[in-house]
C-alpha cells in the first residue's frame, strides 16, 4: 500500500462581503497587519500549527495544516473571534482545498536519467543544473510529482489525498513496467556516498510553474514553504 504525508494543505472560503481588517487585527492578538506591504492580513494559530490569510474582500485562505480537518478547525477559530467583535459573517462558509503537498518514498534509489529518457521530454523536465529534481506532469490526476535520485518523490496540484495516492501509483507502476524501479535498492550506510561529494548547485525551487513551491527531498524531505 502506497505510504503518502500530507505536509500542506491549501484551502479558500468566504466569509462574507467585506472583512474589516484594522478592526479584526486588534481583536486578534499576534495578527500581521501593514497594507502598504501586503493587502491582507495575516494571523498564524499555534493550534493547529496554520496561517491563515484575511482580505478585505471576505475571502480566506488557510495554509499550513497537515488535514482538512486542521483547515476546519483553524477558519472556525478565527471566524469566532471575528463574529465576537461584531461583525457579521457566514456561519457555514463553503471551504474548498486549492492544493495539497504531499510526501512519498519509492523504497529504492532511482536513475533520473534514464527515467527522463524514458517518459519522454512532453511529460518530463530534467535539468540537474538548475534543480536536483525530475519534474513530472500528469494529466490524470491532474498533478505534479518531483523525482529525486533517493527515491523521495513530492506531489503537489492535489485536490485530495487520494489523488496523490493514485499518482503515486500511477508513477511507481510505470517506473516498474519500465525496469526502472526495483524496490529495496539503497546504498548501505557503509557505502560511499559518490553523489555527495559531486558539487551541487544551490536551488530554490524546480524549473516551471509549481502552485506550492518545495525544496529538494534529498536535503529536507519534509521542508515545504507554508
Amino acid at each position: 500500500m502506497v505510504k503518502i504525508r500530507i505536509e500542506n494543505v491549501v484551502a479558500s472560503t468566504s466569509l462574507g462581503d467585506e472583512l474589516d481588517l484594522q478592526s479584526i487585527a486588534l481583536g486578534l492578538d499576534g495578527a500581521e497587519y501593514e497594507p502598504e506591504q501586503f493587502p491582507g492580513l495575516i494571523y498564524r494559530l499555534k493550534q493547529p500549527k496554520t496561517a491563515i490569510l484575511l482580505f478585505r474582500s471576505g475571502k480566506v485562505v488557510c495554509t499550513g495544516g497537515k488535514s482538512m480537518r486542521e483547515v476546519e478547525e483553524s477558519i472556525r477559530i478565527v471566524s469566532e473571534v471575528i463574529r465576537k467583535g461584531g461583525q457579521k459573517i457566514l456561519r457555514q462558509p463553503k471551504i474548498q482545498v486549492q492544493n495539497i503537498v504531499a510526501t512519498s518514498d519509492l523504497e529504492s534509489e532511482i536513475n533520473l536519467n534514464s527515467i527522463a529518457i524514458t517518459l519522454g521530454l512532453d511529460r518530463v523536465e530534467y535539468e540537474p543544473e538548475q534543480f536536483p529534481g525530475l519534474v513530472c506532469r500528469l494529466d490524470e490526476p491532474r498533478v505534479v510529482v518531483l523525482l529525486f535520485g533517493s527515491g523521495k518523490l513530492v506531489c503537489t496540484g492535489a485536490r485530495k489525498p487520494s489523488d496523490v495516492a493514485l499518482a503515486v501509483e500511477k508513477i511507481t507502476k510505470e517506473l516498474q513496467d519500465a525496469g526502472l524501479l526495483r524496490r529495496g535498492q539503497r546504498r548501505t550506510s557503509g557505502e560511499p556516498d559518490r553523489a555527495r561529494h559531486r558539487s551541487r548547485p544551490s536551488v530554490a525551487a524546480p524549473p516551471g510553474p509549481l502552485t506550492t513551491p518545495v525544496e529538494s527531498p534529498e536535503t529536507d524531505e519534509t521542508a515545504l514553504a507554508r
